[in-house]
């Protein structure tokens, strides 16, 4: 699209656009037309009908592009940008490594530009709503909350309401009337919708539990929880009540609509039936669960017991293309391989947990997540002229395994342009990254970060020279977790 259409894009007024199609959820359907007025959807129809309707609006036409809902990540961690890579190769529960001492480190600029880049990479990858689980920063939750709001993304923002383990505050009154305040903060934002986190079970008193679940129900926000997602947390659990996370949950009443748990990768046959029983909402993190889980989740099986669920980044790569990609290939491979089911939710299955079911998970449902008259104005503007889109059989399936995200031309955020072909269209998105860069280095030099495994360069020296000690008969080991060190040049290391 030229920079004539750009600028019609950017106008305030109202908008009629006529693509090529526009995805809704009973299909794609052409020769559609959505109107575009005061951050939301006015009205979606034929295009014939709305030119009737609306004579005064001239009619932008987009041609070879598809109008879709924007991507809904369901679970992220914004202020953990700057160590992304330092997860790779990792083993299980690396928050108690990695996440906690890099956050440790942040200051409040930091945590600001952090939070911003995370947001910039979303907004590139399709995603017009990220849920924030909260951050372990020691800066007030409003820096996350600006740093959304100014990068022009939708946010459901978590206020963490652990009261008991390291770094908890140990006065449950104090955690509530914290909770209380930020539920109010942003009742009336266009772009802030606030949200309770407790990190997992262990790290609340039951009294607690009870406490902020019910405040997120009458706020009709969302408590969201790290539950069942590694085995040493199954362990503890077992060890520690005799139940596992999601059973101890439910024994103390704290499962319903109003809970948002986070990966769930190890479930039993009767913990799916308490999430369906409850109406309680999961977020499926398949990236995650490639690269430092213990299992995937078994969202087909979620989805046909008709348990809420979206579909979650981790905090991995903000790309809703590639994540329901993840989300289709993890079950594939994980369940579909032996079962024989060469489908596994087919396209449309995944492409409506990343948007709509998404939504409806982490508590917006009412909001955004889809394109219909009413709705916030999030969606995408996707170039279905390229080569992977453009011999169109089955649309959906093809989004699902041949989307990228370099085929969104243009990212709206409650009816605002806010981004075109990949950049920001109101504020500097390279001048970020490259403060990002500098930031970084700092933050992740001065944090205590703890790994497992080298980097992969250093790896790689060390694999190249196993064969020819062997070959000479000397000995060589690995270097142990505690000396593992963080390089903070870019050409020496990847963790980066």
């Amino acid at each position: 699209m030229n920079q004539h259409i750009r600028e019609r894009l950017r106008s305030r007024g109202p908008l009629l656009l006529v693509p090529d199609a526009v995805l809704l959820p009973e299909g794609v359907m052409e020769l559609y037309a959505v109107v575009v007025s005061a951050g939301s959807f006015e009205a979606v129809g034929p295009t014939e009908e709305l030119e009737r309707a609306y004579p005064r609006l001239q009619a932008l036409r987009l041609p070879g592009h598809l109008l879709m809902p924007g991507f809904v990540d369901s679970h992220h961690h914004l202020t953990q940008s700057f160590g992304a890579a330092l997860a790779f190769g990792e083993p299980s529960e690396i928050f108690r490594r990695v996440w906690v001492p890099l956050e440790g480190a942040l200051d409040e600029e930091s945590a600001y530009v952090a939070a911003k880049l995370a947001a910039l990479e979303s907004l590139r990858g399709g995603c017009t709503t990220v849920t924030d689980a909260g951050t372990r920063a020691a800066v007030d939750t409003d820096v996350v909350a600006c740093a959304a709001r100014d990068a022009g993304i939708r946010c459901v923002l978590g206020l963490i309401c652990d009261d008991t383990g390291p770094g908890a505050d140990a006065d449950p009154s104090v955690v509530l009337r914290r909770a209380e305040r930020h539920l109010a903060t942003y009742t009336d934002d266009p772009l802030i919708h606030p949200s309770l986190a407790i990190s997992i079970p262990e790290a609340a008193t039951p009294a607690t539990l009870s406490a902020t679940g019910r405040l997120a129900a009458e706020a009709r926000a969302v408590l969201q929880m790290h539950v069942n997602e590694h085995l040493a947390a199954v362990e503890r659990s077992l060890l520690r009540h005799g139940a596992r996370p999601l059973e101890y949950l439910a024994g103390i009443d704290a499962l319903g609509p109003h809970l948002l748990a986070a990966h769930t990768t190890l479930l039993t046959p009767r913990e799916v039936s308490l999430l369906a029983d409850t109406g309680t909402a999961v977020s499926y993190n398949p990236v995650a669960s490639a690269w430092k889980g213990n299992a995937v989740a078994p969202a087909t099986t979620l989805a046909e017991r008709g348990v809420r669920f979206g579909i979650g980044s981790d905090g991995t790569r903000g790309d809703g293309f590639r994540l329901v990609e993840a989300a289709e290939f993890a079950q594939r491979l994980a369940y579909g391989l032996t079962t024989g089911d060469s489908s596994c939710g087919a396209g449309w299955t995944w492409l409506e947990h990343a948007t709509a079911g998404g939504a409806d998970a982490v508590g917006v449902g009412g909001h955004t997540g889809g394109i219909a008259a009413g709705m916030a104005a999030d969606f995408l503007l996707v170039d279905i002229s390229t080569p992977e889109l453009a011999l169109s059989w089955d649309l959906p399936w093809e989004l699902v395994r041949r989307g990228n995200r370099d085929q969104i031309s243009a990212v709206f955020v409650a009816g605002r342009l806010r981004l075109w072909h990949g950049q920001p269209t109101d504020w500097d998105g390279p001048g970020l990254v490259r403060r990002a860069t500098a930031l970084a280095r700092t933050a992740v030099a001065r944090a205590p970060v703890t790994r497992a495994h080298p980097t992969s360069t250093t790896a790689r020296r060390t694999a190249v020279q196993e064969p020819a000690a062997h070959r000479s008969g000397a000995r060589t080991s690995p270097a142990p977790a505690s000396t593992v060190r963080i390089s903070t040049a870019r050409n020496r290391s990847t963790a980066q």
